[in-house]
């Protein structure tokens, strides 16, 4: 077990200093003149040359690219992730603020793609080929198939537009959360009630089953000790990607629905060449990766004891 935590640490640190490598050299080699960029967003206005040569100083553009990363990411190591180079405001406040809009939609949306997905998938496996399966084959399929930013302005034009039932701009109630969470979630649910509703079938074909119903083993305990357990390795799989990759969507729908949160924060970051907010925007999003990664090999162990054991 040490030996498999100590690997999964390894991982994690290494992944995370290739993030902000990468992060830092396409920054840093990204065309136009970053002090340009840096003092625009921060003066809104041309400036002279002697004003971007301060500028350059003061973000360490004239350093070079190991010195400047180097001094960018030695406090980071304690903690620190720096001032922005527009505002001169501490970067993790910022940043708090931001995670406080986009955590909450995250998992509303993964809890909506929960709600629908668990139940459809049961449902179509109750009677493979009848019209409950073939039905939630197809809304699975379009599910995947409609773009994120399609669906979102359907739902305004119907739930806020054409109805107006929900609020579609802005970030003041809970009743702005649910048409991006419903936007996100449904594409959420279309990936999971696939892999459920293969996972179950696949399970109910396993050779053992029939040797445990010729024992008197009951059809409930068959499909909650044996059947469920099998199906649950790839839906936890697809699960904790989906919710990494919730932080990706989450880009576009914040856009749509003019919502404050990490997707903006990074966005005008970049626009401005805001080297500390990208990279503290950036390293949090592989931080929950590393984590998301983490807990699927933990629930991996959980369901499977085999895995990861040392016959495997």
């Amino acid at each position: 077990m040490i030996h498999v935590a100590a690997g999964l640490v390894l991982r994690a640190v290494v992944v995370l200093t290739g993030t902000a490598l990468l992060t830092f050299a396409l920054l840093w080699n990204a065309p136009g003149d970053p002090a340009l960029a840096i003092a625009l967003a921060r003066y809104n206005a041309v400036v002279p040359t002697e004003v971007l040569d301060l500028v350059r100083a003061e973000a360490g553009l004239d350093a070079g690219f190991f010195p400047a990363f180097t001094a960018w990411v030695t406090p980071l190591l304690m903690g620190d992730f720096g001032q922005s180079t527009v505002t001169g405001r501490d970067v993790w406040p910022d940043m708090v603020a931001a995670i406080s809009y986009t955590v909450p939609l995250a998992l509303a949306a993964l809890i909506v793609g929960l709600v629908v997905s668990v139940p459809l998938a049961l449902l179509a496996t109750r009677r493979l080929g009848g019209w409950l399966d073939r039905g939630a084959v197809a809304i699975a399929s379009i599910g995947v198939a409609i773009p994120a930013f399609w669906l979102g302005l359907l739902l305004i034009l119907l739930f806020a537009v054409q109805l107006g039932w929900l609020p579609a701009m802005g970030a003041r109630t809970s009743a702005h959360m649910i048409l991006p969470a419903m936007t996100l979630g449904l594409g959420v649910a279309a990936s999971l009630t696939r892999i459920l509703r293969s996972g179950i079938l696949e399970a109910r074909e396993q050779p053992f089953l029939p040797a445990l119903r010729r024992r008197g083993v009951g059809h409930r305990d068959i499909e909650r000790h044996h059947v469920a357990p099998h199906a649950a390795l790839p839906f936890v799989t697809v699960l904790g990607l989906e919710l990494a990759f919730l932080l990706e969507g989450l880009v576009v729908v914040e856009v749509i629905f003019a919502r404050p949160g990490l997707a903006s924060f990074l966005v005008s970051a970049i626009g401005a060449r805001d080297f500390p907010k990208v990279q503290a925007a950036v390293l949090v999003t592989a931080v929950v990766f590393v984590v998301v990664n983490l807990l699927i090999d933990l629930a991996y162990r959980a369901l499977d004891p085999r895995i990861g054991g040392p016959d495997a």
